[in-house]
Formats: C-alpha cells, structure tokens, sequence
C-alpha cells in the first residue's frame, strides 16, 4: 500500500507461534495464547506478525489527515511486560457498555491493557473482539 514505507510497524512474514513461545512471562505467554485463539476463532484468519512483537488479524485501511494511504490490522494483540494489549477494541470511548462490564482493565487511543485475563469476563472480551471485527474489518478487494 502506498505510503507504507516509512512506517516502523508493518506486516511481517514473522513466525507467531515462535514469538509467543520466547515470551519469557509465563502468564503473559500463557495470556496472550487464549487471546490468540479467541481472536482466530471469531475472526477465522489467520494471524500475522506486524513489526517484531504485534500480531494482527485482517486489514483495516485508512487515509491520514495529509491523504496518505495507509494499513493496519483490523485486531492485535501484544504481550507487553506491563500488560496484554489488545488493539483495535475501543476507539474514541467505543464500547463504552461492555468495558464496564469487562473486569480490571485500562484504555488508550485505541488499546485495551490487561493486567491479567483471568480477572476479565471472557463472554464480554469476546463481544468486544466481535465488535470491532465487524467495525474495522475491510476484506481485500
């Protein structure tokens, strides 16, 4: 896609399930596995490395504000030291009702921090994944 060249967080031909497997938190590894999962089984893509330590699903395509094509995935995840972050999830105070229902968590631009996943209800997690799956989505044309 144009204008992609100058970005640091592309597409990779990157191996997920090695990533995950050098994920030296036993729990965030662990974590971040069942979210992989959850995410595959709702999205039913495959996932794909993005840079060296993001995995996304889809493609969500978008212009910037200086008209600039660019691409990004539709959902992610990242096992981060400080949390699991999941992206695509909630944009611009999205979701608002399910977030309250979700458990312990904290919110960015457009990621969902998670300290631990065995604190959050699954049933809403996985709302959320549908969710925005459906919103940002765009199968290749």
């Amino acid at each position: 896609m144009a204008g992609t060249s100058d970005r640091k967080t592309t597409p990779t031909t990157g191996d997920v399930a090695a990533y995950l497997a050098s994920v030296t938190d036993e729990r965030r590894r662990s974590d971040a596995v069942e979210v992989l999962e959850l995410m595959r089984a709702i999205t039913e893509v495959a996932p794909r490395m993005w840079g060296s330590s993001m995995i996304g699903f889809g493609r969500q395509p978008y212009r910037t504000s200086d008209g600039t094509k660019r691409e990004w995935f539709a959902v992610g995840l990242a096992p981060r030291k400080a949390a699991l972050t999941l992206y695509g999830l909630t944009y611009y105070g999205t979701n608002t009702d399910l977030l309250q229902r979700l458990g312990p968590h904290t919110t960015g631009k457009g990621c969902l921090y998670l300290k631990r996943l065995a604190d959050v209800d699954r049933d809403v997690l996985a709302e959320l994944i549908r969710r925005a799956w459906t919103a940002n989505h765009q199968p290749p044309t």
